[in-house]
């Protein structure tokens, strides 16, 4: 596994770019199984530790999308290039019009490359969506979005992603974590990434205390190891699952910070958990203990 963190060419709020080095030191340096993701998200996680067979799977269908398309080479490096580079120019000349053009475009017709230019033009990097579905975020107000080497970096983006992809057996699904779960193995690990109880919401990603519920018990019954990330506390309220639910497993914190939000009271620190099944299980070292890190994470 790589020692430098890369970031793919979907980003989001909360991504976890910053903690994938802290994901990965506590994994096995070999494993035989599949790599796991109920909640691929971005896919940040898994295309990091680029495993040689892995399942992505999450709720929102153009997360899986884009990266099928990615997969089966209907997404290139080069088509990637000559779309932004011509949606780019008139984003430029056009302006948010532009922006909104391609929105309406997209809750249309769900393509992936809109999808793409929706999400590196949106404002603060936001994948959201309203109860029918449609993408909902409003433009960044950058005409010049799409200058030659923001360009260049998500093509190197793609170029990236595709070659982890090439190089193992990887296959994605637009699923409920439970039927993800429910075909794990012995030798696969888990990795869990959902949406933050009581801290994030939107159309398909939504999540409350049944949703974490039902992934506790899931997780108890899979026959493999796992970990799961979430929230732990910061300075104005605790994570009630934690005790709850979650204190029978090994638990890790550190500090992170979210550099988000449109105000900046809103940016605040949090200790983030990782909670993991590997000290349960034999022929595996107790996790160790890691000091806290306050972390920015990655800019658009």
């Amino acid at each position: 596994m790589s020692r430098v963190t890369k970031v793919p060419p979907i980003k989001s709020q909360g991504i976890k770019t910053k903690l994938v080095p802290w994901i990965k030191s506590i994994l096995p340096e070999k494993f035989r199984g599949r790599w796991i993701e109920p909640f691929m998200g971005t896919g940040v996680v898994a295309f990091n530790v680029a495993p040689k067979s892995a399942l992505l799977c999450d709720t929102n269908p153009h997360l899986i999308n884009f990266y099928s398309q990615v997969a089966s080479e209907r997404i290139t490096p080069s088509i990637v290039k000559a779309y932004l580079e011509k949606e780019g120019q008139l984003l430029l000349s056009q302006g948010e019009d532009h922006y909104y053009y391609i929105r309406d475009r997209f809750n249309a017709e769900h393509e992936p490359l809109d999808f793409l230019f929706l999400n590196r033009a949106g404002f603060n990097g936001m994948i959201r969506f309203n109860r029918k579905g449609g993408f909902n975020i409003p433009f960044c107000r950058k005409p010049s979005r799409f200058a030659q080497a923001y360009v260049t970096k998500i093509v190197n983006q793609i170029t990236w992603v595709s070659s982890v992809i090439k190089t193992g057996d990887y296959s994605f699904a637009c699923q409920d974590f439970q039927d993800t779960l429910a075909i794990a193995e012995k030798e696969d690990i888990v990795y869990c990434d959902p949406p933050y109880i009581g801290r994030h919401v939107d159309y398909f990603n939504s999540w409350d205390a049944e949703c974490e519920q039902r992934l506790f018990h899931a997780l108890n019954s899979v026959p493999c190891r796992f970990i799961l990330s979430t929230w732990h506390h910061n300075d104005y309220r605790s994570n009630e699952f934690i005790d709850s639910l979650w204190s029978k497993f090994s638990i890790l914190t550190k500090e992170h910070f979210y550099h988000v939000g449109a105000k900046e009271d809103n940016r605040n620190p949090m200790v983030e958990a990782l909670i993991s099944s590997f000290d349960a299980r034999p022929g595996l070292v107790a996790l160790p203990q890691v000091d806290q890190l306050t972390l920015l994470s990655e800019s658009a």
